[in-house]
């Protein structure tokens, strides 16, 4: 007889409970697909019904969506599309539809507001030893299993404390806790779209700078337009597969990819983050599979950092991922001809520090978020004069 986990079980019962009911009441896709795909997969899921009687004082009308017959809406921000009636509520939480106009809830309402090292970000090569002042919202267009901020990220905006700061009040409050960047970060970004656009605008305007740090699930339109305020950027790649994306995010790895394309193509400094899961993305071919994608759609210089797995939310029974598998990693993807790769989450200095790529010498230590060795002038290294990929000043 073939064994099964409690978990695997208990989401087979749920199937056979749910079964004599209709597809699209349980699942809005095949009962196939659902049971290949895991629990996770949430493609077109919406929220039937649940949008607020009444409008915040905080909403803003949608960006980028589009009006169809009998009052539906689509929204356009990311893969998911999705296709809401009056009175229903998106993926990520953060949408409604109240009589055929598409709102935004998270306007001007951070659940979460901090002044950061730029290099908690994880960003090492944009600005080091300056603050960020971090601001996030309520939701996530993705259901990870492993995430690391559900309580905010899987929350409605209702269901979470709140602060009231509109635009202006994010940039006089970077300026007055002299921070050079504003990071829209924490829960996703692209969710509270329409807050974060406003947002770098004025902070453009001000000279601060703009920093993303994301999932990437966007679609190419909106990020055209993040692109033009957007200064740098972190984004996770969570793995190079397919089906482990739609097993523990609930999407899709392309429109990803995509999002990489795009940012490289705009001229946007990002670095690349993947968190290291035990079980499902610690696999030494996938490293290589993914170093070569980065290599050749990429190129060698945009750094990449993998992070520690700590046990959260629904995956809070696997253990950390091993310093060990971290350490390999690293070795692995400098050997296929990534530049700058670093080691997260994790007490490892050599995986913290920045060493010149031509001349191997110490460029930047890192003893966690502090920066007590700084060998670079300007962008090039202090000893042989190689220009070193970022934005340092």
């Amino acid at each position: 007889m073939k064994k099964i986990n409690r978990r695997r079980f208990l989401y087979c019962g749920a199937g056979l409970v749910c079964s004599a009911m209709s597809a699209s009441t349980f699942w809005p896709f095949s009962e196939e697909t659902a049971m290949a795909s895991g629990p996770a997969d949430i493609r077109g899921h919406v929220f039937k019904g649940d949008s607020p009687e009444t409008l915040w004082k905080w909403s803003h009308e949608g960006f980028l969506y589009t009006k169809l017959d009998n009052k539906l809406v689509m929204c356009g921000i990311c893969p998911h599309r999705c296709l809401l009636s009056p009175g229903d509520r998106s993926v990520c939480r953060s949408k409604v539809n109240m009589d055929g106009i598409l709102y935004s809830l998270t306007y001007g309402n951070p659940c979460s507001v901090n002044v950061d090292p730029i290099e908690k970000k994880p960003l090492f090569h944009f600005k080091p030893r300056s603050k960020a002042f971090s601001i996030a919202t309520t939701g996530c267009n993705l259901r990870c299993l492993n995430c690391q901020n559900w309580e905010i990220s899987q929350a409605k905006p209702h269901e979470v404390r709140h602060y009231e700061l509109f635009p202006a009040d994010v940039v006089k409050t970077a300026q007055r806790n002299g921070c050079l960047s504003i990071a829209y970060t924490y829960s996703e970004a692209v969710t509270f779209f329409e807050y974060m656009i406003d947002t770098a605008r004025l902070a453009r305007e001000n000279k601060i700078s703009n920093l993303w740090i994301s999932n990437g699930y966007i679609n190419r339109k909106p990020l055209l337009e993040l692109c033009k305020v957007m200064d740098a950027a972190n984004v996770n790649l969570k793995s190079y597969s397919d089906a482990i994306y739609r097993k523990l995010n609930g999407g899709r790895l392309q429109p990803v990819l995509d999002t990489f394309k795009t940012l490289h193509e705009q001229g946007v400094h990002f670095e690349i983050t993947n968190l290291v899961v035990p079980g499902y993305v610690d696999d030494d071919e996938m490293v290589k599979e993914m170093c070569q994608w980065i290599l050749t759609h990429l190129g060698p210089d945009y750094p990449f950092h993998f992070l520690r797995f700590f046990p959260k939310y629904k995956l809070d029974r696997l253990p950390s991922t091993p310093l060990s598998t971290l350490i390999r990693f690293r070795k692995l993807a400098m050997a296929e001809g990534i530049h700058y790769v670093y080691v997260g989450n994790a007490a490892y200095p050599e995986g913290n520090n920045t060493y010149c790529h031509n001349c191997k010498k110490l460029l930047i230590e890192r003893a966690g978020y502090f920066v007590p060795t700084y060998n670079l002038n300007g962008n090039t290294c202090k000893y042989c004069e190689t220009v070193i990929p970022g934005r340092w000043v």
